[in-house]
């Protein structure tokens, strides 16, 4: 992990790598070894390695099982212990002891199919659990006088565990050290002003810091720290509401109902009413009951999902939350945040310009100073230590820090305080010129030039009292600016030309100058990047703050709970919102958004409450996140009206055989064929396929307003040719012949909603529909196949009807859908 630091325009980006891991009650990796300065403080120099293991051996370890996924045990049972299943099982038990093997064949379907989801959920597991450990946040413990990187489970109650901007509170403690230490507790108390921290003072787990530094001792370790479940919950790979999956327990919900009624008047209509052989007469009422259970809708919608994360996964993406997935489907809106997102995190210094006949050496020894106070720089001051070194001419040796102000993501400034080599204090300031200047200020106007070239200014300013004293920064004296140039990212531009091809718009919210925003945007070619906002003239009602980020596409100097009210301003309009960042001012609105999106380097807090995170902290990752999305989720969509039209046809059809008092046409065997080439392989195919749609609400409205019609439309021309074949057979081997002409019509007239739902066709989409009815085509023609499946069409006169029929059926169908499409929107 490499830690973060705010800079000094409200962005965060990467600083120094954090010293290497340890293990708990091992000896310090002697290669990156940082020691500590003395101190007074007992905890200074933290636990030895004997107190450490003493500890372990005590259990008082933070031991929460923070896991990614699901457990091998719990994935079996959820895909094996399911209603239907057992619906199913039990028929298959009943088809074995009555009917022959191929009677029986849908269940060793169902039996195949669950171990598909199986396996595809145990790859999606393993890869998970791979990424959560490249992603988890590894705090800095002191332990025998040096600071080293620990995994959080290995905290030891009484270890001194360091803070940073950025840094979460992993477990429960007393703050031993505070250097303006700044704490948002807004995720434990909704409260989301920053709480001021002294030693001595509680700090919570799953807080996290957002300006100053410090350390804690831990006090309450595992599941006795406070928010400890948060925590776990927080990492963990979970199956939390999504409205797919809740569209789907809808309809199976509905199906159910209508499932057990139409079972037991089917069961008396051929037991009870026919008199017909019982075992014929229990193979048809088989028949009729599974083809109404959609069982393998809930399968493929799992292991969609499974295959997404691992593509994902692939890419060195974790996604933390399942629904995210189906969430990315959805979005039309993607706020941004332009360091670390368009640009990368460096900087470089350009030019130092002395205003006001400053002495130009003594604005470097000066800014040379600055930059060895913070012993956490962030970017904009690694730039000015990288091109001021402390060593460097000029010296600044004999300047002695006598207080330090951190930056603050509200304030817009950080600061320090010292003591020049001939006893002479000041106190300096360093940020954003049009928080540090007064409205109309000459320097303004330069300072917008180099602004409108894409360009970052800093402002230093000389403080003329006390560094904390009320009003300082409003009557800071101007002395330099500092311009630095950012690097952009080379593949930012191909990534905002993704989204504006797709339809998703594009918002860059910033805490940097607007003018210098938009310009980089304007660079990296973003529609609308002319059209800027400072959001300290941003309106603070809703509806206008809605219109606001409607009408530009470009925000600066926005503070962190402005950027969660943009983010509910959107929401309100109806968009589904994503938002990335890294830093610890983006936390709010990340856990907000529909969907946060959080860089693996970004800060603790941040990835704790993003449903998804980057790893390989690349911006041009969230495309591929975005399409895999858009592919998992329209495909279930389009695939799910197979599966429903499969269940309305074959409700209405035991219907109508009870009211008709005639024998159920079909066997077992006859369905799982249909089912086979007309639904359950072309639907994984489809399922898996490329989609770049954007999803659409109202998923159970929109499967069922196609399904209806179309179960409708297939049940009537079956049953149409059912009874016609009736009156056209007659003698030995007329049901098998009816049989015959009724499967050909169905399978007919489910090929062509295959065929429409295929749509738009592809070389691929036109093979695998040739190939399924290829495949039936074979059956009809190859004897053993004819006996195997009880297939066999007799004479030319019924069979040509089932086929005109058919041609019929598939007419009205195209009709019914485009009357849906016209009235309802595709």
């Amino acid at each position: 992990m490499t830690q973060r630091a705010l800079d000094s325009s409200g962005e965060q980006t990467p600083g120094s790598p954090r010293p290497t891991k340890i293990d708990a009650g091992a000896e310090l990796d002697p290669v990156h070894p940082v020691e500590l300065p003395p101190s007074g403080h007992p905890d200074a120099t933290g636990l030895t390695t004997a107190e450490v293991a003493e500890r372990v051996a005590r259990g008082e370890v933070n031991d929460v099982p923070v896991r990614s996924s699901r457990s091998l045990t719990e994935i079996v049972r959820a895909n094996v212990f399911t209603r239907f299943n057992l619906i199913i099982g039990v028929l298959w038990v009943i088809m074995l002891f009555v009917a022959p093997i191929q009677d029986s064949l849908f269940g060793f379907v169902i039996v195949a199919n669950t171990g598909i989801g199986i396996i595809q959920e145990w790859r999606a597991k393993k890869t998970l659990d791979s990424l959560a450990v490249i992603g988890e946040a590894k705090p800095t413990v002191r332990r025998d006088g040096v600071s080293a990187e620990i995994s959080t489970h290995e905290i030891v109650l009484g270890d001194v565990v360091e803070l940073g901007p950025g840094d979460k509170v992993v477990v429960d403690g007393t703050v031993a050290e505070a250097d303006s230490l700044e704490i948002d507790e807004s995720l434990l108390t909704g409260e989301a002003d920053p709480v001021l921290k002294r030693a001595g003072d509680p700090v919570m787990s799953g807080s996290f810091v957002v300006a100053g530094g410090g350390a804690f001792t831990a006090t309450k370790v595992g599941r006795e720290a406070y928010a400890a479940q948060l925590a776990e919950e927080a990492s963990r790979f979970t199956l939390v509401h999504s409205e797919l999956r809740s569209g789907i327990s809808t309809i199976l919900k509905y199906v159910t109902w209508m499932m057990v009624p139409t079972a037991i008047g089917l069961i008396i209509s051929q037991l009870v009413v026919k008199d017909n052989n019982f075992k014929d007469s229990v193979a048809r009422t088989v028949g009729g009951i599974v083809p109404m259970i959609p069982e393998g809708l809930v399968l493929l919608t799992s292991v969609a999902f499974a295959i997404g994360v691992v593509r994902l996964g692939r890419k060195q993406c974790l996604v933390q939350e399942l629904p995210a997935i189906e969430g990315l489907a959805r979005v039309d809106v993607v706020c941004l945040d332009k360091t670390g997102t368009l640009t990368e995190g460096g900087m470089d210094i350009t030019e130092v310009r002395p205003l006001g006949g400053s002495d130009e050496a003594y604005v470097h020894q000066v800014l040379r100073s600055l930059g060895s106070s913070d012993p956490r720089p962030n970017a904009s001051l690694q730039a000015i230590i990288d091109a001021y070194p402390a060593g460097g001419e000029g010296g600044g040796k004999g300047w002695t820090v006598t207080d330090a102000m951190p930056f603050s993501s509200a304030r817009k400034y950080s600061g320090a305080a010292f003591t020049e080599t001939d006893g002479t204090p000041s106190a300096w300031l360093l940020g954003a010129p049009d928080v540090l200047l007064p409205d109309g200020d000459g320097t303004l106007t330069e300072i917008e030039h180099l602004n409108e070239q894409g360009l970052r200014v800093l402002l230093l300013a000389r403080v003329r009292g006390e560094l904390d004293a009320p009003g300082a920064a409003e009557g800071a004296e101007p002395t330099a600016l500092v311009v630095l140039e950012q690097r952009l990212r080379p593949d930012a531009g191909e990534t905002l030309a993704y989204f504006a091809q797709q339809n998703v718009a594009t918002k860059v919210i910033s805490g940097d100058n607007a003018v210098s925003v938009g310009a980089v945007a304007g660079k990296l070619g973003l529609a609308g990047a002319e059209n800027t906002l400072d959001a300290r003239r941003m309106p603070t009602d809703p509806d206008e703050m809605a219109t606001a980020m409607e009408e530009n596409a470009v925000f600066g100097r926005v503070t962190p709970q402005q950027k969660r009210d943009m983010v509910a301003a959107l929401q309100s309009r109806g968009h589904t919102v994503a938002m990335t960042g890294d830093g610890v001012n983006d936390v709010l609105a990340l856990k907000d958004a529909d969907i946060g999106v959080s860089m693996g380097s970004g800060s603790e807090a941040t990835r704790a409450v993003a449903q998804i995170v980057l790893l390989n902290n690349s911006f041009a990752t969230l495309p591929s996140v975005v399409a895999e999305g858009r592919r998992v989720i329209g495909n279930i969509t389009r695939v799910a009206t197979l599966f429903l039209t499969k269940t309305v046809y074959s409700v209405l059809l035991a219907i109508l055989v009870v009211c008709f008092q005639v024998e159920y046409p079909f066997l077992p065997r006859h369905l799982t064929l249909l089912s086979t080439l007309t639904i359950g392989v072309p639907a994984f195919f489809l399922a898996l396929a490329p989609n770049k749609e954007r999803a659409q609400p109202h998923f159970v409205r929109r499967v069922m307003r196609y399904a209806i019609p179309s179960g409708v439309i297939a049940a009537a021309a079956t049953f149409t040719t059912y009874l016609v074949a009736r009156h056209h057979y007659s003698g030995p081997g007329a049901l098998e012949a009816e049989t015959s002409a009724a499967t050909l019509t169905l399978f007919l007239v489910s090929m062509w909603v295959l065929a429409i739902i295929a749509r738009p066709y592809t070389w691929w989409r036109i093979g695998l529909v040739a190939a399924m009815g290829l495949g039936f085509l074979i059956v009809l023609v190859v004897p053993w196949l004819q006996d195997f499946f009880a297939l066999k069409l007799v004479g030319t006169t019924m069979p040509w009807g089932a086929v005109g029929i058919a041609v019929a059926a598939a007419a009205l169908l195209e009709f019914s859908w485009r009357l849906v499409g016209r009235r309802f929107g595709a």
